[in-house]
């Protein structure tokens, strides 16, 4: 088979920039409504932009991107571990947009967070996923994951005046 003629512009992950940010919250936004829940953008930008880039970068970050388009991202923590008595990276989030799975993006941005971790000497990378999402678990054993049942808890701390 011969390549077209046209110019491909191939799918890529790479770590993302200041420009990425605006993307980075839509993202989110289909995440979370992906994973049934709401999502507030108000201070969203500025937020990640200072995690990300600011004086003590807190976040880490990866787009996937088809023809110069974010379609996906991941997004990872480093953490300490009590039992484990060592840091780990912890991945917050790895969202492609439907249209844009089986093609490889959610892989590669799997493999950006491990080898990150990996670069950073760190020995473990610890995520989740709702139970309810089939297609995730299976992509993640198929990458060698361990599924540990839990129930992750969150409680909301309101701003004091």
């Amino acid at each position: 088979m011969f390549a077209s003629t046209q110019s491909v512009i191939p799918n890529s992950v790479r770590r993302v920039v200041p420009e990425d940010i605006d993307a980075l919250v839509g993202l989110c936004g289909e995440h979370a409504s992906f994973e049934r829940t709401c999502y507030d953008v108000e201070g969203k930008e500025s937020g990640l932009t200072d995690a990300l880039f600011g004086g003590n970068p807190k976040l880490k970050a990866w787009v996937a991107i088809v023809h110069g388009q974010a379609v996906g991202y991941a997004t990872a923590t480093e953490e300490f571990s009590t039992w484990g008595a060592a840091s780990f990276l912890h991945m917050d989030c790895l969202f492609v947009r439907p249209v844009h799975r089986n093609a490889g993006l959610g892989a590669a941005l799997l493999n950006a967070v491990v080898q990150y971790a990996r670069d950073s000497d760190l020995r473990e990378v610890q995520w989740q996923t709702p139970a309810w999402n089939a297609d995730a678990c299976r992509f993640y054993q198929r990458h060698g994951g361990i599924g540990r049942q839990k129930i992750r808890f969150s409680l909301l701390i309101g701003r004091q005046s």
